[in-house]
């Protein structure tokens, strides 16, 4: 489908905001990325399934992302149409025990609320950048913690349009990963159980995670979070430190003098140039250490 055709196509939809060309760096946390053909902001969930659901009718390729922090956008940007879930779509709800968070939430917002209502069990996800749908997708984790720990169940949107309920189970989660994944699914919201906890003593756990995240990461600066997944047996930011690379640059992208797990944004960095670094990184390694790096952050985009 022709570009004008594409974005006549969505002119007078109820769907939410509408952007033609718009430039990815402008959402996502890495501050990189090339024009986005047409991105919908929904402003409920209706609105959501009924951008899909368009999209899906059309034959029209489609991206849906949360918060754009653990996303690198290749500087040709994207075809098609990109739909972000955020303040549209993020309505928390507590309930007892538990907390109902549709997807568009931030997690820390999430983590925040559970510490407020004094729930424990949420520490660890305080001060990740993401949102629950990005969460859940990618069963993200800190500090011990993990999404399939307190995670009750899941409504997700099918690829036949269905609103689904998947429980904790049926979820597959694993490291990084989990049905969503496999199937394509969108996360419409999560139910997270917690338990009845002490307010001072989880404040102070959220508080000394939050030094620990502050005082070892390169928050300062633009990227998109840990650059490469936890090899078995090893943590990659010491085996890139072991091998010489902190600090390494390649055009506007550097590893991370302050923590060599991350490839930050320090001069309008392009993909290319992070990409490349990426390779550098991965081939020194694989030859120093015979390991292969895997990287952690979704990659999208042409060229």
């Amino acid at each position: 489908m022709e570009k004008n055709q594409l974005k006549g196509l969505f002119i007078d939809k109820s769907i939410g905001t509408i952007l033609f060309d718009e430039p990815m760096k402008n959402h996502t946390s890495f501050k990189i990325g090339g024009p986005a053909d047409v991105m919908i902001i929904p402003r409920s969930e209706e609105e959501l399934i009924n951008a899909v659901k368009i999209c899906r009718d059309n034959g029209i390729n489609m991206y849906i992302m949360g918060n754009g922090s653990n996303l690198l956008v290749r500087d040709g940007g994207i075809r098609g149409v990109v739909i972000k879930v955020n303040e549209g779509i993020n309505n928390i709800k507590v309930d007892g025990n538990t907390i109902i968070s549709q997807a568009g939430a931030l997690i820390t917002a999430v983590s925040r609320i559970a510490m407020s209502n004094s729930l424990t069990g949420l520490e660890f996800a305080n001060g990740i950048p993401g949102s629950i749908g990005g969460a859940v997708t990618m069963n993200a984790g800190a500090y011990g913690g993990e999404m399939k720990d307190v995670i009750k169940k899941v409504r997700v949107l099918d690829s036949e349009n269905n609103i689904k309920e998947l429980s904790n189970e049926e979820m597959n989660f694993r490291y990084r990963g989990s049905r969503v994944v496999d199937e394509n699914l969108i996360v419409l919201s999560a139910e997270f159980e917690l338990k009845p906890g002490n307010y001072e003593e989880i404040q102070a756990v959220m508080k000394e995670l939050t030094h620990k995240r502050t005082s070892k990461q390169p928050l300062e600066l633009p990227s998109a979070g840990s650059t490469f997944k936890r090899p078995v047996g090893y943590f990659a930011g010491k085996l890139i430190d072991d091998a010489g690379l902190r600090g390494l640059r390649h055009g506007g992208a550097q590893v991370s003098e302050k923590h060599c797990g991350f490839i930050v944004n320090i001069d309008n960095a392009t993909c290319k140039d992070v990409l490349e670094l990426i390779a550098v990184v991965q081939k020194t390694i694989k030859d120093k250490f015979a390991v292969e790096l895997e990287t952690e952050i979704k990659i999208i985009g042409e060229d």
